[in-house]
């Protein structure tokens, strides 16, 4: 533990935190090094925080207090996600209440078909909130996943060309969509005492409620085939249409390919070359 710096942030970050919280003690630091936000677990007294924040160039911040000012609060009434506190868009940070608990990812509940459950559960209540047909969704998404092949990458040119195919193919369709977490998997999952917990909703936006499906799918689903019938048990209905899904997996993974390789994570990046190698072979 030690002191509240106010060099861990910028100037007016660290202001608006003194402002509101005092001279909080810094429990932890709770960033990931491959991205420039700032995650600190904080406290005032016997209360706890978490304090987020990033460079205007940062967006993530941005989706966040979004998704926290109009969407999360039936999954803060069931106690699954902290409450927002406070936040201040012009400076590119918020505080939330701080939600204890242990990263399910790496650990034996990443594998546990009821925690997989429960995920599809808290998912189902987060997508039930104002759905809406969208004329547009499936075109801006094929556009983004060739934006994301226009950037630099390691992609094979073959396999390259291959996903490009299936983009141009693709005749785009009115979709319904939802609010979504957009990277629902087990590193966002906390658990304690059996309950599960969401953090990071950096990355929300309006999409179809498949696409939240999209990184378990590829992941632990395909290391323990019975988690996906939990997580349906949980969630209650499989919104996945045959051919969209396909298109799903197929722009999940060139966005993983490319992404990962910006940032420098090998692994993720790897994970992403054989996610689009699998999502072209199902064409």
């Amino acid at each position: 533990m030690t002191s509240w710096d106010l060099e861990l942030l910028d100037r007016r970050q660290s202001e608006y935190v003194a402002r509101l919280l005092g001279a909080p003690v810094v429990i932890e630091d709770l960033s990931w090094e491959l991205v420039d936000t700032k995650v600190l677990h904080v406290r005032v007294g016997d209360r706890d925080f978490v304090v987020k924040a990033a460079p205007l160039t940062n967006h993530h911040i941005g989706r966040e207090i979004t998704a926290h000012e109009t969407y999360t609060e039936p999954l803060v009434r069931l106690a699954r996600t902290g409450q927002l506190v406070a936040a201040d868009r012009a400076a590119n940070i918020l505080i939330s209440r701080y939600q204890p608990g242990t990263l399910v990812e790496g650990t034996s509940h990443e594998f546990a078909l009821d925690v997989h459950e429960q995920a599809g559960s808290v998912l189902r209540a987060f997508h039930d909130q104002h759905p809406r047909l969208d004329d547009e969704y499936e075109i801006r998404a094929t556009e983004r996943a060739n934006a994301w092949l226009d950037r630099k990458h390691r992609i094979a040119p073959a396999v390259e060309a291959e996903a490009r195919l299936v983009l141009s193919a693709y005749r785009p369709a009115s979709i319904v969509v939802v609010p979504t977490h957009g990277d629902w998997q087990p590193r966002n999952w906390l658990i304690e005492q059996e309950w599960v917990r969401i953090i990071d909703f950096g990355r929300f936006d309006f999409r179809p409620p498949a696409t939240d499906f999209c990184r378990l799918a590829t992941q632990q689903w395909m290391e323990v085939p019975k988690l996906e019938a939990a997580f349906l048990n949980g969630y209650g209905a499989d919104p996945r249409d045959d051919h969209v899904w396909l298109m799903d997996l197929l722009r999940e993974a060139i966005g993983t390919a490319v992404w990962a390789f910006l940032v420098g994570d090998v692994e993720f990046e790897t994970q992403g070359h054989r996610m689009l190698e699998e999502a072209i072979s199902r064409f």
